[in-house]
């Protein structure tokens, strides 16, 4: 059931549909990219790892849901905002486990509850409004079209990204974690960030931006490069797309974005500008800030790594490198981080 009107409302943005309560200002991006003043006691102590689990999952509760992709896009994905009151925290690069409400028939016939599904978190610790008391998860609906009569198969839905799609403030949520170590930022808060996405791939390098950019955190003062590699369809499937406009103009020597439109854009060969595509246009310069110490992140479905590899295998070939112990040697330094679904 909706909400009553006098706790939330449904409005459109931009062209995006809103869903949160009326009091609330947050939205899933920002022009405001000024730093603000954060809890500093959620830098102490060791990073988090596995606070809740299945047997005994944190209750969290939905604050907003917003769909921040236009009509255009391939597909739904939205911005949900969840109030933890800070009691299950996480670092930059963590994933949170959502377990959908329901039951399901195992393959031995008997009745369990619905498997935990991972999302990478969409805010730094701080959350959405610099208080810790929220999480963001960036979600793309999971739908299935029969190819046959080209229409949505409502049994073959994904169960827990339309739960969470269709939230209404106020919606429990079962999670779990956190969980991840491998998208963790450096130690060196001056090391470049080579960060490459393909849709909700996004999540965790959006904690990354806000903690770089947005924060007043005294014990950690990012001085290096960012720069992400966005992959999406067309225009409409940009996700955080004015927060990432406000950063590259307030910081135009540390912040660079750079976007492979598959169905609007032509690469060099003429073909469709894949992500791979559009790393390989600044190849030498990214081969140079590894060489320096820069980190290099992907994140997003599995299939994008293929391409990347076959692409970065032929750069490090035409520069006479062994792509292999290239890589190996990156990932010896902990400069190689990968975490894809």
């Amino acid at each position: 059931m909706r909400a009553p009107a006098a706790q939330c409302a449904a409005t459109r943005v931009a062209g995006r549909r809103v869903f949160r309560p009326v009091a609330a200002a947050s939205t899933a991006w920002t022009t405001d990219v000024t730093k603000r003043t954060v809890p500093t006691q959620l830098e102490e102590g060791e990073m988090p790892l596995n606070t809740y689990g299945n047997k005994a999952p944190f209750k969290a509760k939905v604050r907003s849901v917003e769909t921040i992709t236009g009509p255009k896009a391939t597909g739904e994905t939205c911005h949900i905002i969840i109030e933890t009151e800070g009691k299950i925290p996480f670092w930059e690069g963590q994933s949170y486990g959502v377990i959908p409400p329901g039951t399901k028939i195992n393959s031995k016939g008997k009745e369990v509850p619905h498997g935990t599904r991972l999302y990478s978190i969409a805010s730094s610790r701080y959350g959405d409004d610099f208080d810790g008391k929220t999480a963001s998860l960036c979600v793309r609906r999971a739908v299935y079209v029969d190819p046959e009569t080209g229409k949505e198969d409502p049994a073959k839905k994904g169960i827990c990204s339309n739960f969470l799609c269709d939230a209404k403030p106020g919606t429990e949520i079962a999670m779990t974690g956190p969980t991840g170590k491998v998208l963790l930022l450096p130690a060196d808060a001056n090391a470049p960030l080579i960060c490459v996405a393909t849709g909700t791939g996004i999540a965790p390098f959006r904690s990354f931006w806000r903690r770089c950019f947005m924060e007043n955190v005294p014990s950690y003062k990012f001085g290096g490069l960012f720069w992400l590699f966005m992959g999406v369809a067309n225009s409409d499937a940009k996700l955080y797309d004015e927060e990432l406009k406000a950063l590259a103009a307030a910081y135009p020597s540390q912040f660079r974005v750079d976007y492979a439109l598959s169905r609007e854009q032509k690469n060099r060969k003429g073909g469709k500008m894949y992500i791979q595509d559009k790393v390989e246009e600044y190849a030498d310069e990214i081969f140079g800030l590894l060489d320096g110490g820069a980190h290099m992140y992907f994140c997003g479905l599995k299939g994008m790594m293929p391409g990347i590899q076959e692409m970065l295998e032929r750069v490090a070939k035409s520069k006479g490198l062994n792509y292999e112990e290239w890589v190996e040697g990156l990932k010896h330094k902990n400069q190689w981080h990968v975490e894809v679904y």
